[in-house]
């Protein structure tokens, strides 16, 4: 019994070990990717969040500002992969993401079904960005990092 329990031990560490050296590096590249994904589909004219963007950013011309914010949070998401412009990918992010939150000031039929806590697609779609805003201090935090793992990060 003892010998099983030092193997479920070693294994956990094992794992935890690996999750802790390569987290920072997947965290990153995936944030990469789902701005870069997102930001493509909006010059392209195929992105399901076009209308409630057109909705909430009403004052501007959505021929101009989706093609913007799409090359903007593809900017972020080039940034995210290349280490030395992690700083400016934060900053174009945190700049970018209370615009996100207007729908819910703006539009607030289109976001909950009862409010403040019955949300819609639209509304979850929106709300799934705290965890865009969190990741990125998580990254952010790394960003005077210069150790020997700094390659990884």
């Amino acid at each position: 019994m003892n010998n099983m329990k030092n193997n479920i031990d070693s294994l956990d560490q094992h794992i935890a070990s690996w999750m802790y050296k390569y987290g920072m590096l997947v965290l990153r590249i995936s944030l990469a990717v789902v701005f870069i994904w997102f930001g493509a589909l909006k010059p392209l004219g195929i992105s399901p969040a076009e209308e409630l963007v057109k909705r909430t950013v009403y004052w501007l011309p959505p021929d101009l500002f989706l093609p913007l914010l799409g090359y903007w949070e593809v900017a972020i998401g080039v940034c995210l992969l290349y280490r030395p412009l992690i700083r400016a990918a934060i900053l174009l992010l945190f700049l970018q993401m209370p615009g996100t939150m207007l729908p819910l000031i703006l539009l607030p039929h289109v976001c909950f079904t009862k409010f403040p806590f019955g949300l819609t697609l639209e509304g979850q779609y929106i709300i799934k960005n705290l965890i865009l805003i969190s990741a990125g201090l998580v990254i952010g935090g790394t960003v005077r990092l210069r150790n020997d793992k700094s390659h990884l990060i």
